[in-house]
């Protein structure tokens, strides 16, 4: 007997319809989908801290052969 709990109401997912079955996948598979976006977007932040650091090295060092 799974439960989910939406507004602070608890429902029991058994006594679903098909129509709120089908809602609650959709709705699990969004959030699935959200966090890995928000992975990809803390890989892509990372890369981006990384290649600023990078230039800003390179640039400092070609200021200091000056």
């Amino acid at each position: 007997m799974a439960k989910i709990k939406i507004d602070d109401v608890e429902y029991d997912t058994e006594k679903f319809s098909d129509n709120a079955k089908a809602q609650l996948a959709s709705l699990q598979f969004n959030d699935a989908h959200m966090l890995r976006l928000r992975n990809e977007l803390a890989i892509a932040d990372t890369a981006r801290v990384a290649y600023t650091a990078a230039l800003k090295k390179e640039l400092e060092s070609k200021k200091s052969k000056k």
